[in-house]
């Protein structure tokens, strides 16, 4: 072998070397990037109810007439899900499907409420609609005034004692799965955890 084949053979060696070091280095850079960005989850309003108090009850009949209690102990142990929505709101309708599946997959843990105020009318076409059928659906302003639902979508978690573990905006199922995340690790909200894991870092 010639001496210039060598010598592209050892150029193309530390090419390739310094391929590696960049691959670490950029692989280090995103490990960092990780650590950096925090959690999405539901964004807390000030307004709302405080996580850790027993949520108010609420004694109100569903749109079909059947009575509804919220914020009560709930005999068979499970949390339950309120949802504000509203038929004029496209976020709330992009979120029907993932509380449609929340509510199927989580049957066993967590009861699902939708909630709204209005013209029942308007609500029963939406409900057609959308075929939400198998939800309770509360028409309430006295609900959404107490629970502190005052931009939409909105959610309330309670757990099976009806204390608030957790509640925001829930624009996405992200943010409907971190009310869930936040009760699960006894804080108020995801971003709590992230500000309380940075200070612990620092």
């Amino acid at each position: 072998m010639s001496g210039a084949a060598w010598t592209v053979i050892g150029v193309l060696w530390l090419v390739v070397v310094g391929l590696i070091f960049v691959v670490v280095a950029l692989a280090r850079q995103v490990g960092i990037l990780h650590e950096r960005i925090r959690p999405a989850g539901a964004l807390h309003i000030a307004k709302g109810l405080k996580v850790g108090e027993s949520a108010p009850v609420i004694e109100t009949p569903d749109i079909t007439g059947r009575p509804q209690r919220i914020g009560v102990t709930n005999p068979n142990g499970r949390s339950t899900l309120i949802a504000f929505v509203s038929p004029t709101c496209p976020v709330c309708k992009s979120l029907l499907p993932v509380l449609r599946s929340m509510r199927r997959s989580e049957r066993a843990n967590v009861d699902v409420i939708l909630a709204s105020d209005g013209a029942a009318d308007e609500h029963q076409a939406f409900i057609a609609a959308e075929s939400l059928e198998e939800f309770p659906y509360v028409l309430s302003e006295q609900l959404g005034m107490t629970y502190g639902a005052s931009k939409l979508p909105y959610a309330v978690l309670l757990d099976s004692n009806g204390v608030v573990r957790a509640n925001g905006l829930v624009n996405t199922r992200e943010h409907l799965e971190s009310l869930f995340e936040a009760q699960a690790l006894g804080v108020a909200n995801i971003q709590e955890f992230a500000a309380r894991k940075q200070r612990d870092v620092a």
